[in-house]
């Protein structure tokens, strides 16, 4: 007979069980922490080297086992501390799209006791400059298209060094060639790293003015991963075989491997995806972009058993011209997070994949992406609930003076656990906002049932989530206020079928003005992220709509505007 999910979280975590808690201070705070887990991410690439000639990554036609991934991993580490001087606690940054490189940077910055700053490849120049500036990074390693976007900037950062990754030709002076400088056969200096030592800084959008620093440390990262592995194995010994993170072993016709379709600057891309292959044993498949029609050729030459992406990315293959022509029968876990899946697709993936099955998780770049997750039937039977949490993660849901609601009520969800991030860079009032008495406010609405099932129903923050991007209305609210011609604006989100949430917004201009929506959109794109820019500016003659205390009714906004896209 079946286990509940509360019998199955007993005997996973209990005290026999193969993740068993205990309670240990953390920063603090008496915390429910994994019995068994590796002290560091160092310990982690460690099992890693057990693999051998195991193939790892697929990079387009480029393969590598986990022996060529770890000497890699170990020249960079030698590289960074006997060239450039990298000692434990340096913030070395990494620019780049998804290549291999990416992860052997990342895995040699951390098993040196040096903190990953992982800057968003797709910012400005100056994001760039904020993102170095604000980490204090020693060293940036970027490819061709980030290092010509930070050369201009190289003369008012006179003590960061540049190494270009995969590039040809020249670069500008004073950087270095990645191939040129690394030490090729150097072992990985010997470092002592404790689980709590910082490990890793990615920046989330601020609700007003720059990007947050949000820093984790080596148990917070870990502990994540573990908690995606507690998951499976709960919901194995409830007998469901459809999970996200199900081993393989017993299926030797289709070995445990995974697609990264989404940037690795992402938590879900570095954490779940990339570092969870890593604890696995999982070749993981690189696509240089996100193209459904490449994806489903990968996912067919390359016999992918887990897919991981924004829903919109399910979306675009579901609805490629090719797509039964296109053998997926490898799939066991469609899905990701990012951005609610709507209940038809949901349905249409398990209809449409012969074995794969629907998943979902919530997570935060705060909670390094674990939180509830849904999956198989569970999924079908509540596909509107992002699903629940082992039992190492607590979550509750608050008035909003911080008051525990009681089961059932709408607030907002807060977190605890050992997977929290410690803080924000150089940020503490950012720091005490969010992190409070070692839980963490998601400033997300929702409500959990008396299941344990999570579901979300609002955004306390002002921002929009557009295919899986963050987009914080102020931020875009700034740089349009910053044109000659505007006098009022409010940007907010509208549903996208395809991305959840498109980026829009209503202006007014000042007298004696007209703005033109393109020159507008041109105008915050040398500012901001091509993603942030609104798709669309509705230009208003009247003073936007606002309450009794002056605030802009962008619900009344959203509304009339989501009427005329209907």
């Amino acid at each position: 007979m079946s286990k509940t999910w509360t019998e199955a979280a007993a005997a996973v975590c209990g005290p026999d069980g193969p993740f068993a808690l205990v309670t240990e201070d953390v920063l603090g705070v008496p915390t429910k922490v994994f019995a068994t887990a590796p002290p560091s991410l160092r310990s982690l690439f460690d099992v890693a080297r057990m693999r051998g000639d195991q193939d790892y990554i697929v990079y387009e036609d480029e393969q590598y086992t986990f022996s060529q991934v770890t000497a890699q991993i170990d020249a960079v580490g030698a590289m960074l501390v006997e060239r450039y001087g990298v000692t434990k606690g340096d913030r070395v940054a990494i620019a780049m799209r998804n290549y291999p490189e990416w992860i052997t940077s990342y895995a040699a910055i951390t098993s040196v006791g040096a903190i990953a700053v992982l800057l968003n490849a797709w910012w400005t120049q100056d994001e760039m400059r904020y993102g170095l500036e604000n980490s204090g990074a020693k060293v940036l390693i970027a490819d061709r298209e980030r290092v010509d976007r930070v050369e201009p900037l190289l003369a008012d950062l006179p003590d960061l060094t540049v190494i270009a990754v995969r590039v040809e030709g020249d670069v500008p002076a004073g950087v270095d060639k990645f191939e040129e400088v690394l030490p090729t056969g150097a072992p990985l200096p010997d470092v002592e790293i404790d689980t709590d030592d910082d490990a890793t800084i990615l920046y989330t959008s601020g609700t007003t003015g720059n990007p947050k620093g949000a820093v984790s440390t080596h148990r917070a990262i870990i502990s994540a991963l573990l908690a995606f592995a507690c998951r499976a194995a709960i919901n194995r010994e409830m007998g469901i075989d459809d999970t996200l993170d199900k081993s393989s072993a017993d299926d030797p016709e289709y070995p445990p491997c995974s697609i990264l379709t989404v940037p690795l600057f992402h938590v879900t891309g570095c954490v779940p995806v990339m570092l969870g292959s890593f604890i696995s044993g999982s070749k993981l498949v690189i696509m240089y972009k996100w193209d459904p029609e490449r994806a489903l050729q990968l996912i067919e030459r390359e016999r992918v058993t887990q897919f991981v992406g924004v829903p919109t990315m399910s979306w675009d293959m579901l609805e490629s011209p090719n797509f039964e022509k296109y053998d997926t029968s490898s799939l066991k876990a469609v899905g990701g997070g990012g951005a609610p899946a709507p209940p038809e697709l949901v349905k249409r993936i398990e209809g449409n994949f012969s074995r794969g099955r629907p998943t979902i998780g919530y997570g935060m770049t705060e909670t390094n992406a674990y939180g509830p997750g849904n999956a198989g039937d569970d999924y079908m039977s509540h596909p509107t609930s992002t699903g629940r949490v082992v039992p190492a993660v607590e979550m509750r849901v608050t008035d909003p003076d911080g008051k525990v609601l009681p089961q059932g009520d709408t607030g907002e969800i807060w977190f605890k656990g050992p997977n929290l991030i410690r803080g924000y860079w150089n940020n503490p009032d950012a720091t005490a906002e969010t992190l409070v008495d070692g839980w963490l406010r998601s400033g997300d609405i929702g409500r959990i049932d008396d299941d344990g099932f999570v579901y979300l129903v609002d955004r306390a923050k002002d921002m929009v989530l557009r295919g899986g991007e963050n987009v914080y209305s102020a931020e875009v609210e700034a740089a349009m206020y910053e044109h000659p011609d505007v006098y009022e604006a409010a940007v907010f989100g509208v549903p996208h079928e395809r991305l959840g949430e498109e980026v829009v917004a209503a202006v007014l201009p000042k007298p004696g003005r007209t703005i033109d929506v393109a020159a507008l959109q041109a105008f915050v794109g040398e500012r901001l992220a091509p993603f942030k820019v609104p798709s669309k500016i509705e230009v208003h003659t009247e003073s936007l709509p606002r309450n009794a205390a002056g605030k802009i009714l962008k619900r009344e906004l959203r509304d009339a505007m989501a009427g005329e896209n209907a």
